[in-house]
């Protein structure tokens, strides 16, 4: 079950990206609303599962500190995953250089704080509601 539910976040991570990305789009009043993503970020976005015991140790902390602990692995992650394709490939696919004066070494954004302190929120219902429905296909 592991598994599907590493495919799953792989997914859902997908289409919250290809939704962000259109919505940057639509900001950008370039009504094509294109959303793009990363073949790279399936296995990024699926390594989620191993976050879910960290979820389950922290579930009964209050929500703003759960929200910050999030958004520092995330930035972790990315800095990390970008950081190892980046020596393997050569680039970044998220390159964020020169884009904003608050990126670090073009691997993380910290003006996307907001953005993941609420997905990790998220990630957390989402980790629940896999859970229940998985036991109840088991059953």
């Amino acid at each position: 079950m592991k598994l599907l539910r590493f495919f799953i976040y792989g997914l859902i991570g997908w289409g919250v990206e290809i939704f962000w990305t259109g919505l940057g789009s639509m900001l950008r009043e370039d009504w094509r609303l294109a959303g793009t993503t990363y073949l790279w970020m399936l296995p990024i976005y699926g390594l989620a599962v191993f976050l879910e015991p960290l979820h389950d140790a922290i579930r009964r902390w209050h929500w703003a500190f759960r929200g910050l602990i999030w958004v520092g692995i995330i930035w972790a992650i990315e800095f990390f995953t970008g950081g190892t394709i980046a020596l393997t490939v050569g680039t970044c696919p998220w390159d964020y250089s020169g884009k904003t004066p608050y990126e670090v070494l073009g691997l993380i954004r910290l003006d996307y704080a907001p953005a993941w302190f609420v997905l990790g929120l998220l990630f957390e219902r989402l980790h629940d509601w896999l859970e229940q429905l998985l036991a109840r296909l088991e059953s």
